[in-house]
């Protein structure tokens, strides 16, 4: 004889199992990815198919996640490059997540901590009206820049990341900066396998917004 109230609790139980993981799952309703930096997300130097953008997707991909990845980087931008062009990328709405990953060249060109945290806080914002997803990807500076400059901007990120609690990559070429096997000749740049690494780490903050 089938027990029929076992049954019923069992069924009740699993939907709110399922329901549980559905809230959970932040990534239930993100379709599409946005790359949103400079020269170090962009790809400069490699071929297209080896763009961080292509390995990004399809570590994802790999992973169990049909999300569409989309580069929004360009060499040279700074924080402020950033700010003017945020609206061309998130006008239309589809946008489920962004990768923000803009201060290096802030940082090369030596331009004041205050501007570039303005700068990046303002992006942030709109991309908060707009209900769009954001993983803050940090940078810092040498010591050559001086310890007064570094400890300025190297807090950017993790005031940031506080104030507007969100995930973020300490340091987007963790593991990859100085190593000469994964980085171009210009020692700055990461080559291939630099952008494989650089990819892990993203994909690993991506996958923690659940």
């Amino acid at each position: 004889m089938i027990n029929k109230p076992i049954i019923f609790f069992k069924l009740i139980l699993l939907s709110l199992i399922l329901i549980s993981c559905s809230e959970n799952n932040k990534l239930e309703n993100v379709n599409k990815i946005l790359l949103f930096g400079d020269s170090l997300m962009s790809g400069y130097g490699l071929e297209e198919n080896q763009a961080l953008y292509l390995i990004l997707e399809n570590d994802l991909k790999e992973a169990g996640y049909n999300i569409k990845v989309i580069n929004g980087s360009v060499s040279g931008d700074t924080s402020q490059d950033g700010l003017v062009r945020i609206e061309e990328y998130t006008f239309n709405g589809e946008i489920d997540l962004i990768i923000l990953g803009l201060g290096a060249n802030d940082m090369l060109r030596r331009i004041n901590p205050n501007q570039t945290e303005d700068n990046l806080r303002k992006i942030i914002e709109i991309l908060r009206d707009k209900n769009i997803k954001t993983i803050l990807a940090g940078m810092k500076a040498p010591l050559s820049n001086g310890l007064g400059y570094k400890r300025k901007f190297d807090n950017i990120y993790l005031k940031l990341a506080k104030e507007y609690d969100l995930i973020l990559i300490p340091f987007l070429l963790d593991k990859v900066a100085l190593n000469p096997k994964l980085n171009q000749n210009d020692g700055i740049h990461p080559n291939y396998d630099g952008a494989k690494v650089i990819s892990e780490t993203l994909k690993k903050s991506i996958i923690n917004l659940q």
